[in-house]
């Protein structure tokens, strides 16, 4: 039975880029896919709905420019949402629009109760600081001030992920894109949070790597119950990880079930395009 507290709800987030006009925003709207061919503006995100509960893994997926990697922008704060509302759990028992509350507040969330896995590893390490570095950042940015107590759970920490004991003092530059992800990985546990999204976590990686990240992320998950939100363009990894998924076409969400139901049985003709081309 699903628990009655979720973990994220996010409701009618939207996501432009340009200021629109009555041709593109007004009543009978009339767009080129996701963009105004008058104006120019995209709509990246537009009125995505959904929720999470705890220990699940909810995927994502669609194809490059469907606007679900925006979405897990907005929610972590990396990019402001143009509307829309989200609600945590766990913060102020999940009563409180996430996206409204101050800058304070929202780093508050994001150093405590968020943690983010990015695609691109330069976005998410300090490249020429130490992993044990890297790791501790997150805490001291949550209010962490134990020097020892920060070095030993980093280094805890990294030693889940596999870093080997003589290479935690070094910097991820030195590092091999595995090796990076996992430090990410490592960070984005830092300080316990609920929730972590991941975005396209293997894209770039030799397989046999790519297998390994994904044995560590099951896991992890498997061991801690932690929430995750899963972006991916490769339906075999959401497949292997999701509870759950959705699927985004333009910015919109045109179909959401079980993974086993949408790989399936898929009903939309967009999700039934992307489950033949892995056949």
């Amino acid at each position: 039975m699903r628990p009655e507290r979720f973990l994220l709800k996010v409701d009618s987030l939207s996501k432009s880029y340009g200021e629109g006009c009555p041709r593109c925003s007004g009543p009978g709207a009339t767009l080129d896919r996701n963009h105004c061919r008058r104006c120019g503006t995209v709509y990246a995100v537009r009125g995505v709905s959904f929720e999470l509960y705890p220990g699940e893994v909810l995927g994502i997926v669609g194809e490059s420019g469907s606007g679900k990697s925006t979405v897990l922008n907005c929610l972590y704060y990396d990019t402001v949402a143009s509307s829309g509302s989200v609600y945590l759990g766990s913060y102020r028992e999940g009563a409180e629009d996430a996206l409204a509350v101050s800058a304070q507040a929202k780093r508050a969330i994001r150093n405590e109760l968020l943690g983010k896995v990015y695609q691109d590893p330069v976005e998410g390490l300090r490249m020429k600081f130490s992993a044990v570095a890297n790791v501790a950042e997150k805490m001291i940015c949550a209010g962490s001030r134990n020097v020892g107590a920060m070095e030993e759970r980093a280094r805890r920490l990294l030693g889940l992920v596999n870093i080997p004991l003589g290479r935690m003092g070094e910097a991820p530059e030195r590092f091999s894109g595995g090796m990076r992800q996992r430090v990410q990985i490592a960070k984005a546990l830092s300080n316990n949070p609920p929730l972590i999204f991941l975005d396209e976590v293997t894209t770039g990686l030799d397989l046999s790597v790519q297998a390994k990240v994904l044995d560590l992320i099951m896991d992890i998950q498997r061991e801690s119950g932690v929430g995750m939100l899963l972006v991916s363009h490769d339906l075999a990894v959401v497949r292997m990880l999701a509870t759950r998924t959705m699927v985004m076409l333009d910015g919109r969400m045109v179909e959401q079930g079980l993974t086993d139901q949408i790989l399936e049985d898929p009903q939309h003709p967009y999700t039934q395009e992307l489950v033949h081309s892995l056949l």
